[in-house]
């Protein structure tokens, strides 16, 4: 009897909170539409305001709504009618003050993400609109400070460098980073992501469109269940604009997307060097499935910050046309980590400027070192069922002498390509009717 009633009980509380689960029209909250004046206070009001009574949903009718750094809590849906536009403040002020994130593989204080949360649950973006990271003033500030490095050296080279010296442990960082990453963490900007949860469960972005991210576009952190579906991503060519990055999440769905960026369109992560092997936030438990990917570096890569391992991956039903890789898989000698069951099949490639499949240890030039937590580990990597054309290099798979990748099964692929194949420090190789140029072909 005492079941029964716990159990009615728990069912009226679903049913109330459903029911009170408020619906803010944004226009009607105040919001102004026009694209000239902030609404940041406002839209984060609303936010904490439905998170105190239970959660609710933020519905933006057609206009343009500017905005800072959005901060979402619990049990919040930002809903985008189609023709709506968040459009966010390219004014760099509008990110402060620094607050915890990770920036390629490195957690620090910086820049806040353009639209962040931390140990929540249950966050969803959705509708037909648009979110506008208006991300050229980012760019240009990018390249201006490479450029003044170059040329002059460390310094304060913009106001933000000290604050970002002042928010950090600066030698705690380098000493758990790879010195190929010390020369840039020594520019200090680092542009924040368009989107990024820390630590957060339940997350979902669903037909959306999103463009011109100042840096990586939908980037969760160490969250689980997350949804990607049928969204829409349009970078220009740009840095480090990558599409969807999760890094060291678990249970990750990403279908259904169009996306076009400067760099690569879907990227698994896990954490950079002894930080990330500290943390030892694997991402493992991955689909991918049914997406276009037209311009980026790379169509689907695995890395090159994968520290805490990359693991149960399934990649099915994509198409590449024009990335400058399609399957990329990429490490280097002092990140460590194991990136292991790994199921690509159904796969058309065209158009592609470097390799169709790669595999490689060797992303970077790091100096032979013997065995050890640092060194990385490819194997158990099944590819079947891949038509490319168009291709500069059809296969490369390049280990390392004292980590050849292992257990590699290659199944009816077909491409036409300009050059030939690489394999070195591979081994057990299964090569089952895999064709370059109509001509059958081998690892050996």
């Amino acid at each position: 009897m005492n079941l029964k009633f716990k159990l009615a009980a728990i069912l009226l509380l679903f049913i109330t909170s459903l029911l009170h689960a408020e619906r803010i029209d944004m226009l009607k909250a105040g919001a102004n539409p026009s694209g000239s004046e902030l609404n940041t206070e406002l839209i984060n009001t609303t936010i904490s305001k439905l998170n105190t009574n239970g959660g609710g949903t933020l519905y933006f009718p057609a206009g343009k709504y500017l905005t800072g750094a959005i901060k979402l809590k619990s049990n919040i849906t930002i809903e985008l009618e189609a023709g709506a536009t968040l459009l966010f403040s390219d004014n760099f002020d509008n990110y402060l003050p620094f607050v915890e994130m990770r920036h390629e593989g490195i957690l620090m204080k910086s820049f806040s993400p353009l639209i962040s949360a931390a140990d929540a649950e249950n966050i969803t973006i959705k509708g037909e609109g648009k979110l506008d990271g208006q991300g050229k003033k980012w760019w240009e500030e990018f390249f201006r400070v490479i450029a003044d490095l170059r040329t002059n050296g460390v310094r304060d080279f913009n106001k933000y460098q000290p604050m970002w010296d002042k928010a950090n442990d600066v030698k705690a960082l380098y000493a758990e980073t790879n010195e190929e990453y010390i020369p840039s963490m020594k520019r200090r900007f680092f542009r924040p992501p368009l989107i990024q949860l820390l630590r957060c469960k339940n997350f979902k972005v669903e037909d959306i469109t999103i463009v011109n991210s100042p840096f990586w576009t939908i980037n969760p952190e160490f969250c689980d269940n997350v949804t990607v579906d049928r969204v829409t991503i349009n970078n220009p060519p740009s840095p480090n604009t990558d599409g969807i990055n999760p890094e060291s999440c678990r249970n990750v769905h990403i279908s259904n997307c169009h996306i076009s960026v400067g760099d690569d369109c879907i990227t698994l992560k896990s954490g950079r060097d002894l930080q990330g092997r500290r943390l030892n936030g694997a991402e493992e438990n991955i689909t991918i499935t049914n997406c276009t990917m037209l311009a980026g570096h790379g169509g689907v890569v695995i890395g090159s910050e994968m520290s805490g391992g990359v693991k149960k991956v399934v990649i099915s039903n994509c198409v590449f046309d024009g990335t400058e890789r399609g399957i990329r898989i990429k490490s280097t000698r002092g990140r460590g980590g194991v990136v292991e069951d790994i199921q690509v099949n159904n796969i058309v490639i065209r158009n592609i400027k470097q390799e169709a499949i790669i595999l490689d240890l060797l992303y970077t030039k790091m100096p032979a070192e013997p065995l050890s937590e640092r060194t990385p580990i490819f194997r158990n990597i099944n590819i079947s069922n891949v038509t490319g054309s168009d291709v500069m290099i059809p296969i490369k798979i390049r280990g390392l002498e004292e980590s050849p990748i292992t257990d590699i099964t290659l199944t009816n692929i077909y491409i036409q390509a300009k050059q030939k194949s690489i394999f070195e420090n591979c081994k057990r190789v299964k090569m089952n009717d895999v064709f370059v140029n109509g001509e059958k072909i081998t690892a050996e």
